[in-house]
C-alpha cells in the first residue's frame, strides 16, 4: 500500500519547486500565494522536515526539498505524458520549434512533405531564436542549435555547424574575381563581429586581433546573413549545408574548400517523457531520414 501524502499539496511543491518563488507558483495554478504556503507547511508536517527556507523576500529550498524536487517534478512529467498520449486531439496537432536559420533556408522547403505523408495531422511551425519552455509553452519538439545535452530532454543530433566565407559572383568580380584569406580583411564583411569570423581567419593562417574585427551591421540569424551575401553586400560566413541550392544555382560562390567548425550542432529535442509519443516518433524518423539523405547529396 503506498503511504502517498495529499497530492494537491505534492503539485503546489513541485511548481514552488521549479519556481522557487511562491507567487509564480500561485499564477501558475491559479492559486493564491496563501494558498500555495499552506499547501507547503501541510506537505511539511506530513513529510517531517521543512522543504523550503524562508528568507526575506524569497523562498530556497533546503536540501530535503532539493533531493525532493527532481523526482517528483518526473514523476509528475510522467503522469503528464501518460495522459497526453491518451488525448485524442493532442496526436492532431504537431507544434515544432526552431531557429529562424533552420526555419528558413531548410525546414520550411521540406515541412510540406512530411504533412502530406500524414494528412489526419496538422503542422504549426514556430520560428523563433529563443529556447522554448517545454513545462510552459505548447510545444512538442524543438530543433536547437548548440553542444547538449540538455536536463530532461532527448537529442537526436541531426546535423554539424560547419562554416566557410561565401558570396555572391557579382561581388566577387568587382573584388577582382578572387579573394584570399588576408583579403577578406579588407572587403565588406556581414556580421563581422560573429566569432566565426576570426575562428575562421586563425585556422587559415591569418593573424587576427582579439575583439571585433571591425563596425558593421550585424545580422539577426544566417538566414539574413546569406540572402545579404546573395544581394552583393559582403562576404558572409555561412554552413555550405544550408545554401547548397545557391551555391549549386550560382547565387553564391564559396571563397575557399577550408570549412571550420566550434563543435556545435543541430538537435532535434523533445521531452524525456514524451519521447516515444506517435507523432514525435513519426516526425523524428522522417526529419533524420530527411537530413541524412540531403547530407549525402551535398
Amino acid at each position: 500500500m503506498r503511504r502517498l501524502p495529499p497530492l494537491s499539496a505534492v503539485r503546489v511543491f513541485e511548481a514552488a519547486a521549479r519556481h522557487e518563488n511562491f507567487t509564480a507558483a500561485a499564477a501558475e495554478l491559479g492559486m493564491t500565494q496563501a494558498a500555495v504556503s499552506y499547501q507547503v507547511k501541510l506537505l511539511e508536517d506530513r513529510v517531517g522536515t521543512p522543504l523550503f527556507r524562508r528568507e526575506k523576500r524569497r523562498v530556497v529550498l533546503t536540501e530535503a526539498g532539493r533531493r525532493a524536487a527532481a523526482p517528483v517534478s518526473r514523476a509528475f512529467d510522467a503522469i503528464d505524458g501518460a495522459f497526453a498520449e491518451l488525448r485524442a486531439e493532442d496526436e492532431g496537432m504537431l507544434t515544432i520549434s526552431t531557429s529562424q536559420t533552420f526555419a528558413n533556408t531548410w525546414l520550411a522547403w521540406k515541412i510540406g512533405g512530411f504533412q502530406m505523408n500524414h494528412p489526419e495531422m496538422a503542422v504549426r511551425l514556430l520560428v523563433s531564436d529563443s529556447l522554448v519552455d517545454f513545462a510552459t509553452d505548447e510545444v512538442d519538439v524543438a530543433i536547437r542549435a548548440g553542444r547538449g545535452p540538455w536536463e530532461g530532454l532527448t537529442t537526436d543530433k541531426l546535423l554539424d555547424i560547419d562554416f566557410t566565407p561565401m558570396c555572391s559572383p557579382a561581388f566577387l568580380a568587382r573584388h577582382g574575381g578572387a579573394l584570399t584569406p588576408a583579403d577578406m580583411l579588407r572587403v565588406p564583411m556581414i556580421s563581422p563581429q560573429d566569432p566565426w569570423w576570426p575562428w575562421w581567419l586563425r585556422e587559415a593562417g591569418i593573424d587576427v586581433p582579439d575583439g571585433r574585427l571591425r563596425p558593421g551591421v550585424r545580422m539577426d540569424s544566417q538566414a539574413n546573413e546569406g540572402a545579404a551575401a546573395m544581394a552583393g553586400q559582403g562576404v558572409a560566413m555561412l554552413t555550405p549545408f544550408f545554401w547548397r541550392n545557391d551555391l549549386i544555382e550560382g547565387r553564391l560562390v564559396r571563397l575557399s574548400d577550408r570549412i571550420s567548425t566550434r563543435g556545435y550542432a543541430y538537435w532535434l529535442v523533445a521531452p524525456e517523457h514524451r519521447r516515444m509519443a506517435p507523432k514525435i516518433k513519426r516526425f523524428r524518423e522522417w526529419l533524420v531520414d530527411e537530413v541524412r539523405r540531403d547530407l549525402a547529396g551535398a
